[in-house]
């Protein structure tokens, strides 16, 4: 038994069963005692950005952390754009990162470097593994943080020679997992004293607020105090479609989120950021809400959240039902495929029980506007702005829950990022829809330079902002990833592949060229 075996135990003693993997010679050991450990479910990505990726997709709907490993410092930055995202989408996760031996860092070899500070700004905890004896204990240290609150990223760093040195065993056991911080009374009142106020309230949520239950005591809640109800703008998991709560979200265009909250005049917090820019825009402010609005944060991410509804509903009351959205299936145009029309065939033909991925970008932002009464559904979405999470994550996804449909709605350009996870789709015969969006540019940048002020794009601007000239064929990368790919530019044509795709399983690519 050496530290590597006591890793793994630890792990499974406490439920982490799923490791997404892009390993190097550091880690050798930590490979040694995983193919010792069959009840480890063990997932290769080809690059770290979808092993970070997927575990973010795993986590948000299995509802426990995976582990990742990463190959020393430079294999841990490959993949922090999206621990970025998972930070922000509080998800829980556990990064082993292989460092050299102890006692080969003073040679300063080449792949040397400090990864503490790598991993710092994306982690809320970071550790390392000392001794062999002691790797347990840090991995203990390690789950728990990740436990903690909503939830979150813990990098614990692992020495080569603390993995393979031999220690004692002694059989690891589940820690007791700590508990949400209960709602704060006294806020629970100052938010219900608001509700009675009469004026124009918007009530911000996210997190577990966003489960269906959760959904419905809230629209009671907002039908008896005449407030409205939003989730903020980027959420890791929202449970809609028919027969749940039709909620809408903080828009992304600025001058859309201002308009939102023009006549707002107090916001209550549940788990929620108040809204802010995504950016900074020339002679626009950060905030959305309007001066001297009351901003009132009942509850913070790390609480309980379904408890501080529970709460604030026993304070203000409920109307007698919630508001659900009816099943609906829009009427399907015709003629040349836009965004809007691949919404509204997802709108009639989506699956029960479906996951949703989006990583749309600009061509899904209507996404909402027609799924309101699509089949019930699970919604993931990127939520720190760093683009390449919607493979991965779509993976992870469904790597968490093998019997649910997936489908990801990818934009072309952020695709490219990690387009390595269509190959992990296909080694592992996961059954996940990739809807590629090609509009064969960057189209949210194109727009963004114009909200800057800066004009519209000339020809150099152009050359950094298109994807012509060559057009990726994504028809041709599925398929020398082991994806199977077709190609659509009508409805109709875009109609006869989703019905194929969703009729049988495994992984499927669509190039919707809009």
């Amino acid at each position: 038994m050496n530290g590597a075996d006591l890793l793994c135990e630890t792990l499974l003693a406490n439920g982490i069963d799923t490791c997404f993997a892009n390993p190097g010679t550091s880690e050798m050991h930590f490979v040694a005692a995983l193919d010792r450990q069959p009840r480890m479910r063990c997932v290769l990505g080809l690059f770290e950005g979808v092993v970070t990726g997927a575990a973010d997709g795993y986590a948000r709907m299995a509802e426990k952390p995976a582990v990742t490993l990463l190959h020393t410092g430079p294999g841990l930055a490959n993949g922090l754009a999206n621990l970025h995202n998972a930070r922000r989408a509080r998800t829980p996760m556990v990064n082993v990162v292989g460092d050299h031996a102890t006692y080969h860092l003073v040679h300063d070899a080449p792949l040397t470097s400090d990864i503490d500070s790598l991993a710092r700004p994306m982690s809320h905890w970071v550790g390392r593994a000392v001794a062999a004896d002691t790797v347990g204990v840090s991995t203990e240290e390690a789950i728990r943080a990740a436990h903690t609150g909503a939830g979150g990223i813990s990098t614990l760093i692992l020495p080569a020679d603390t993995a393979w040195t031999e220690t004692e065993f002694t059989p690891p056991v589940a820690i007791t997992l700590p508990a949400p911080s209960a709602p704060d009374a006294a806020q629970v009142r100052q938010a219900a004293a608001l509700l009675r106020n009469g004026r124009a309230t918007t009530i911000l949520v996210t997190g577990m607020a966003l489960r269906a239950a959760q959904m419905e005591m809230l629209d009671r809640i907002a039908q008896k105090t005449g407030a409205r109800l939003l989730a903020q703008q980027a959420n890791g998991r929202m449970q809609r479609g028919a027969g749940r709560v039709a909620l809408d979200r903080v828009p992304y265009v600025i001058d859309q989120a201002l308009a939102c909250f023009a006549a707002t005049e107090q916001v209550i917090l549940i788990g929620a950021k108040a809204p802010v820019g995504f950016f900074a825009y020339p002679g626009k402010p950060g905030s959305m809400l309007p001066e001297g609005c009351t901003v009132l944060e009942l509850a913070s991410p790390d609480h309980d959240l379904p408890a501080a509804i529970e709460a604030l509903a026993a304070e203000v009351g409920m109307a007698p039902a919630p508001r659900l959205a009816p099943r609906h299936r829009p009427d399907l145009p015709t003629g040349k495929l836009t965004p809007d029309a691949i919404a509204i065939a997802l709108a009639g033909v989506l699956p029960e029980g479906a996951i949703i991925c989006d990583e749309s970008v600009t061509s899904g932002r209507d996404f909402f506007r027609t799924t309101y009464g699509a089949a019930p559904h699970d919604f993931l979405q990127l939520t720190g702005g760093a683009i390449g999470d919607g493979i991965p994550m779509a993976t992870g996804a469904a790597v968490a829950c093998p019997d649910r449909k997936v489908i990801g709605l990818q934009a072309d350009g952020s695709g490219m990022y990690t387009v390595q996870g269509l190959w992990t789709q296909a080694r592992e015969r996961l059954d996940v829809l990739t809807i590629v969006f090609a509009n064969r540019r960057y189209q949210i940048l194109h727009g963004e330079l114009l909200n800057v002020g800066a004009g519209p794009a000339g020809e150099n601007a152009s050359r950094m902002l298109d994807l012509d000239n060559p057009a990726i064929d994504w028809v041709q990368m599925a398929g020398a990833m082991g994806v199977e790919a077709a190609r659509a530019a009508t409805v109709e044509g875009f109609r006869d592949l989703l019905h194929t795709a969703l009729a049988r399983k495994g992984p499927f690519l669509i190039e919707a060229v809009i």
